[in-house]
Parts: C-alpha cells; structure tokens; sequence
C-alpha cells in the first residue's frame, strides 16, 4: 500500500523533509517547486512508512487504500505525475545519505539575540517567525491589526476545508512560546508608526498580505448587491470588519467573474446543502442566509477560454463530486468544446470533458435545483440596476448580451494596500525589495503576498520567508542592522499606552477556549465571535481564571 497526496495540499515541502527515501516530488531544490498545483507520492517508491501523513499539517496525504470516493482520483494523479519523468537521483542505496547538520539561516552560537518584530499572523508571518525561534535565539514580536491571530487561514479558507485550516494549529503552538510577545489589536501606521516599532526591534517583518481586491472598472460596479468575492469569503467566515448584512442571498442567479479558486470556492459555499456546513466553522450569520437563501443557479465567467481557467484541478475536481448540484459549460463560443476536446489529460480543463454543454437562455429563470455554469470567452462590461443589482451585461460570441441575476461577485484577485511608512509599487501592489529587504531601509522586511504579490498558497509561504530570515539573518552577522532604541519591554508599554485592549497570547487562548466551547454546544468546532468588541471581552476573561 502507497501513499497519495490528495487535494488539500499546502505545498509547505514539511513531507519531503521527513520522507525517508526521496519519493515526494518536486522537492524545494528542484526547478518545478512552486509552479506544480500540488506534491506527488511516487508510488513505484513509497515505501508507506507513514512519515509524511503524520507529518502534513494539513491532513492532505492519504493511503491509497483508504481514500475515499471523492479521492479515489488522486491515486491516478499522484501516479500520473511519474508516467514520463526520469526517476530523481537518490542519494545512498536507498535512504538519504547522513551528513554535517547544517543550519544555513542561523546565527553564531555566541551572537546576541535579536529582537524581530512580525506584523501579520497569517502563514506568511507566522512561517518566518517559525523559521527564527527554530533557528535562532531571536526573541520575537508577534503584532496583528485584528485583536486575533490566524490571517487568511482564519478568514480566507473556506468552511467546508477543515483540513487545510489545521496548518493554524500548526502556526498556534508558537503564540505562547516563551520567546514570543503577542500584541494583537494593534494597527501599524494607526496605533504605532513604522518608525516606533523599528526603534524598539533590531529588525521589523511585514506579512500583511494583500487584503483590497481589484477593480474591474466598468459602470454599475458600485452598485449594492456588486461586491467584491473578498468580502463574500470574509462574510461567510465571521471577519469582525463584514458585517452580517453586507450579503444578501435572495436572488435566484448569482454571476461570478473569475474562475480562479477563490470564484470556485464562492460558488461552492453558495450552492451547496447548508446541512453540510452546519458542521463547520462557518459564521452563524451566513449559515443562517444560506438556510433561507433563494439562489439556485451560479454562472462563472472567464474571460479567456477553459485551456487558461485559473482554479487548480484539484478544487475543480472536489467541485465536481458536490451532491445535488449540477455543473455544465455555457457552449456559447466555439472555441470553448475545442478547448475542452483537445485539454491536456491531467489539467483543469480536461475535468470539464465529462459535463454537458448548453447554450444557455438567460431570459428564462434557472431551472429547478442548483447549478454552476462555466461561461468562458465572456467578461462583463456593465452591472445594471437601479437601486441594487438587476443584471449583468456580459460580451459573448454572438455579441453583448444581459444576464439577470441580484448579485455580481467580483473574484478577479487581491492586491495589497501600502503600508504607511514603507515605499509602495503601485502597479505591483507589492513593497520593493531585494531578498526580502525593503528598499532603502535597512532592518525592514517583507514576506508574503505583500513581497511578492498574490501568488501561491499556504505552503509557499514557507520557502518565501525562508529566503527573507535568510536576508535578515546575513544583515545581521554583517552588522547592518540598526540597534533599537528602547529595552525590550518598553514596546508593550507603548502598544498599551495606545491601544485601551491589548490582545495577549493568554487573551488569545481565551478567545479559542470560549469558541470552542460555543460550537460545542452546537456540534461544531467553533462558533467564531464576529464583531471587534465580542473578540475583546472574550479575550479579557482569562483574567477571570487566573488563580489569585
């Protein structure tokens, strides 16, 4: 019995480590790491060992053996990926060859700590602040806007993936290490400027993603009922700064522009059975919508053909196992069974051979049931209404034409924001940098979606902050880093001489208690709390179990 690596893959690489003799590919050192949607086991060498299940922190590798329906495809996937490739050289016989540990991002064992200041707690901050507290001596700063941790892994992943939000209780075993200092709550450039939190660190990294979305910049787009799918993903899972009314669910027909997995991810939460979500984490509020909500058809445009979707195969394929729920291509363009005839067997659109193709009739009501519709070669060139959403207005082969629908979700790609302080690219929407470096200012980092803009998942967070605790690391043993200003507990001070409610890691772990203990009550794991001061006064009850 093998192994297979299904569809929840992070990519972090933490398998290859442990994998006793090489069969996961590609590894970090190969050319194709990180442009590959997921790993693959290679079954002609897995040994089944189990190394790489135990340690995955996503619960994505599986044996062949016990996948279950929905998964029996990845055996093939897996298998496939090793049809034409020459086998990877292996060093020694059969088990990788022992050497001189190495530590290539460390510092001298006689060098004085570091204090580093991470802003963001989402992967990309949390995978850098694990990199120095296993690596070095670095005594770290963990500082967040939103007075809990988690970043996108808690607000961006959906519901119904409970998988791949375990890499959180990964990132979480570090919130109370005793080299860390959590203070959550606390907004750079609002609170504290760059420059004060430079002045209390030896170095400052900022994971703050890329939480805007982009603009398509056509007419009705500012409509109500027209937002963008960011705030949709971050309604349906609680985030404080959404409030419960931002969505509504009457219409029948929802139109989505993009086919990326953030647009599949929204039309799966949309069409799927709410009995199937009551077990999850998703906010109570949109549980709710979703009980009484009136859509029941989902159409997906593309501006490019079904050859150049954006969703990996992986989530178009769990999309095409979601009961009761109907999926076909809008046979509007010809070019689009070409497309789908000739696709790659392997890829996104292959998947699509096997569903039927309509030519739709937008001035007919969706039909009973639910459904997703997959219209490629179409974008949007206007959102009509009145007083909300009626229709969108869409480009086709046989010209413009509207589709009426009461909700148009754009889900076309983040972009970050400039943070006050650092330099900005606007047309990147990234901070310039070298390595991780900030430009121009020594002792100031970037990592993450801010670094290198939204690209890759979860795991590539992990090589990304390991080239920049590389960069900070060699500025350090070269002496290019600024001494702070300030001994090390005067941040706190300043943090709660700004800010009336700190967040600590003590608050923190009262907020995941009292969550926990709500979904108890309702099966669930978690009932999140879904506003900034319900967050706060969870937070503060830890003060009510400390012994006296």
């Amino acid at each position: 019995m093998t192994y297979a690596i299904t569809q929840t893959c992070c990519s972090d690489a933490t398998c290859v480590a442990v994998c006793p003799v090489n069969c996961i590919h590609p590894t970090p050192e190969e050319q194709a790491f990180g442009s590959t949607e997921m790993l693959y086991v290679d079954p002609a060498t897995c040994i089944d060992c189990g190394a790489c299940a135990d340690a995955c922190p996503v619960d994505a590798v599986v044996p062949v053996d016990s996948l279950s329906a929905a998964q029996k495809e990845y055996a093939g996937i897996n298998a496939a990926y090793y049809a034409d490739r020459a086998p990877e050289p292996v060093a020694g016989p059969v088990f990788h060859a022992w050497g001189a540990p190495s530590y290539p991002r460390s510092l001298p064992h006689d060098f004085a700590p570091i204090r580093v200041a991470v802003v963001g707690t989402g992967p990309a901050g949390m995978y850098a602040a694990e990199d120095l507290l296993l690596h070095t001596n670095a005594e770290v700063t963990l500082v967040d806007r939103l007075p809990v941790a988690g970043g996108l892994v808690r607000y961006g992943v959906a519901p119904d993936h409970p998988a791949t939000k375990g890499a959180g209780e990964v990132f979480a075993r570090f919130h109370a290490h005793p080299r860390v200092r959590m203070h959550l709550g606390v907004e750079v450039g609002k609170d504290v400027t760059a420059e004060e939190l430079a002045a209390h660190h030896d170095a400052v990294i900022y994971a703050v993603g890329a939480s805007a979305d982009r603009r398509l910049g056509i007419p009705g787009e500012d409509l109500p009922g027209s937002i963008p799918a960011t705030s949709f993903v971050s309604w349906y899972n609680a985030h404080p700064e959404v409030p419960p009314e931002a969505v509504g669910l009457s219409a029948e027909r929802v139109v989505v522009t993009g086919n990326g997995n953030v647009a599949l991810d929204v039309a799966r939460i949309l069409v799927t059975d709410p009995a199937a979500l009551a077990g999850t984490d998703i906010a109570g509020h949109a549980l709710a919508a979703l009980r009484e909500s009136g859509v029941r058809e989902v159409v997906l445009l593309g501006r490019r053909g079904p050859e150049d979707t954006a969703c990996t195969a992986s989530e178009l394929l769990a999309l095409t196992h979601l009961p009761g729920v109907e999926l076909m291509v809008d046979d509007q363009d010809p070019r689009t069974g070409a497309a789908i005839d000739g696709a790659a067997p392997g890829s996104a659109a292959a998947l699509l051979r096997g569903l039927p193709r309509v030519t739709a009739d937008w001035s007919q009501p969706p039909p009973a049931g639910r459904r997703i519709v997959f219209r490629f070669h179409s974008s949007p060139v206007e959102v009509l209404g009145r007083d909300g959403v009626e229709a969108v207005r869409v480009t086709g082969a046989a010209g413009e034409e509207e589709i009426p629908a009461g909700l148009f979700l754009r889900a076309i790609g983040y972009r970050g924001r400039p943070v006050p302080g650092l330099p900005f690219d606007e047309t990147a929407g990234t901070v310039p940098h070298e390595g991780g470096r900030v430009t121009g200012m020594p002792g100031t980092y970037v990592v993450g979606w801010i670094k290198r803009g939204p690209s890759g998942g979860i795991g590539a967070n992990r090589t990304c902050a390991a080239e920049t605790v590389g960069t900070l690391l060699a500025d350090a043993v070269a002496g290019a880093l600024p001494s702070p200003a300030y001994p090390a507990k005067a941040f706190g001070r300043l943090a709660r001489r700004r800010v009336r409610q700190v967040v600590d890691a003590r608050g923190l772990a009262a907020i995941d208690r009292a969550e926990r203990s709500r979904g108890a009550e309702h099966g669930r794991p978690r009932v999140k709390f879904d506003t900034l001061p319900a967050l706060v006064a969870a937070a503060r009850t830890h003060r009510l179990r400390s012994p006296r």
